[in-house]
C-alpha cells in the first residue's frame, strides 16, 4: 500500500540483515552507499583498500563476499545471478555492499582504538573459539577459494568484536524517554475507493475529475452504510480496492492525511471520507491503543535515537580518515562459482558466541 511510509522491501531476506546487525543505520560512507575513495599506488600484494591506518586484504573480501553470495542463493536460488538484465547489476551491488561493510568495520576498529576500547581476556577467548568453530566448518574447497586461514578468521572476528563493543559502549548510556502517546500503535480497518491507476513503472495516473466526483459520492454512501450499522467487514469485501483490510501502525508510518484521521478516532469510531494519494478512504478504529505493539514501538524509536547519536560521532570520525581503494585489484573480485563452496555462517557463528541471547530471540 503506497500510503505507508518507510516500508519498502529490501532485496535481502531477514537472514541477510544479520550481516548488517551493527551497521545498517550508519552513514559514514558516501551518500550513494559506496566507499568514497582516493586512488593511489603503493598497495601491498592483495591489499584491497586502506582506511586511515587500517588495511583490508583480498582474503577478507572473499570471506564476506562468499558468505553474502551464499545467503542470497539460499533464499533466491543460484540462478539469480543469471537473471536477464538483473544478475550483473545484483552482483555489482553485492560487491559494493561488501566493500561498505568492511570499510565500516575497519573504521569502527579505528574508532575503538581512539576511544581506548579493547577486548578483555574472555572476549579474546571468544574470538578464538568462534574462529575455531567457523574455520572448522569449512571444507578444503572453501578454505582454498577464500584463501582462508585460522589466523585470518581470528583477525576478522577480532575486528568484528571491537566494532561491536565500541558501538555498544557509545550507545550504552543513551536511554531516551519515549511516551505512550509518541509510540502509540493503533489498529484500523479501512475501505479504499481508488481514484488512480497504478502503472507498471511505479507511477500513478489519476482518474478524470468527473470520475473522481462520482467515486466521492460513492464513498459518502459507503460511509453512511457503515455508520448506520452495516458490518464493516462486509463493506470492505463489497467495496474496497485495497488488498489489505486491517493495518497496525505508529505515528510517522502512514500518509499524513490517513494517519491524522486514524489517530483522532476512538475504538469503534468511523472516520469521515478521507482523501489520500490513492483514493477515498473510510477508516474504522479497531484498537486505539495496543500495549504490546506500543512497547515494541518504543524500543524501535529508542534504537533509532541511539543510532542517531552514534552516527554523529561515527560520521565525524570517518570524515577525517583518508581512504584509498586498489581499483585494479577490486575489479578482479568476482562471485565464487565453485559447487562445493556454500558456506554462509560467518556472521551466525559470531552471533552464537558473542550474543547467544539475541540469536535465540531472533
Amino acid at each position: 500500500m503506497e500510503r505507508r511510509k518507510g516500508k519498502t522491501k529490501s532485496l535481502r531476506a531477514a537472514a541477510l540483515l544479520l550481516a548488517a546487525l551493527l551497521f545498517s543505520s550508519l552513514t559514514g560512507c558516501a551518500a550513494d552507499g559506496t566507499m568514497d575513495v582516493v586512488l593511489t599506488t603503493g598497495f601491498h600484494r592483495n591489499e584491497v583498500f586502506r582506511l586511515g591506518d587500517s588495511s583490508c586484504s583480498l582474503a577478507e573480501v572473499k570471506v564476506y563476499l562468499t558468505t553474502e553470495q551464499n545467503l542470497y542463493e539460499s533464499v533466491y536460488g543460484a540462478d539469480i545471478w543469471n537473471a536477464a538484465g538483473d544478475g550483473e547489476a545484483l552482483e555489482r551491488q553485492l560487491k559494493e555492499n561488501v566493500l561498505v561493510k568492511l570499510s565500516q568495520i575497519k573504521a569502527m576498529t579505528l574508532l575503538a582504538d581512539r576511544r581506548g576500547v579493547t577486548l578483555e581476556e574472555k572476549e579474546e577467548a571468544l574470538v578464538q573459539e568462534a574462529a575455531d568453530a567457523y574455520y572448522g566448518s569449512l571444507n578444503d574447497a572453501e578454505k582454498e577459494s577464500m584463501d582462508a586461514s585460522c589466523d585470518l578468521i581470528v583477525g576478522m572476528y577480532r575486528d568484528y568484536a571491537l566494532a561491536d563493543k565500541v558501538y555498544r559502549e557509545i550507545i550504552g548510556d543513551i536511554n531516551p524517554e519515549i511516551s505512550d502517546d509518541e509510540a502509540r500503535t493503533i489498529t484500523v480497518q479501512h475501505i479504499l475507493i481508488r481514484t488512480v491507476t497504478n502503472n507498471a513503472d511505479g507511477t500513478t495516473t489519476p482518474f478524470s475529475d468527473a470520475e473522481r466526483e462520482r467515486l466521492y459520492e460513492k464513498a459518502l454512501r459507503v460511509r453512511e452504510e457503515a455508520v448506520s450499522g452495516e458490518a464493516f467487514e462486509s463493506l470492505i469485501e463489497k467495496y474496497s480496492d485495497s488488498t489489505e483490510s486491517t493495518l497496525s501502525f505508529g505515528k510517522g508510518e502512514m500518509e499524513p492525511a490517513f494517519e491524522e484521521a486514524a489517530f483522532n478516532l476512538g475504538t469503534d469510531e468511523i472516520s469521515d471520507v478521507v482523501e489520500t494519494s490513492e483514493g477515498y478512504e473510510i477508516i474504522k478504529c479497531i484498537s486505539a491503543f495496543n500495549r504490546e505493539e506500543t512497547d515494541r514501538n518504543k524500543e524501535k524509536i529508542a534504537e533509532q535515537r541511539r543510532d542517531e547519536v552514534f552516527g554523529q560521532e561515527y560520521d565525524a570520525f570517518v570524515d577525517s580518515l583518508p581512504r584509498n581503494l586498489n581499483e585494479p585489484l577490486w575489479e578482479t573480485v568476482s562471485l565464487n562459482r565453485e559447487e562445493d563452496v556454500d558456506t554462509d555462517n560467518f556472521f551466525l557463528v559470531y552471533q552464537e558466541f558473542f550474543h547467544p541471547e539475541e540469536r535465540s530471540a531472533d
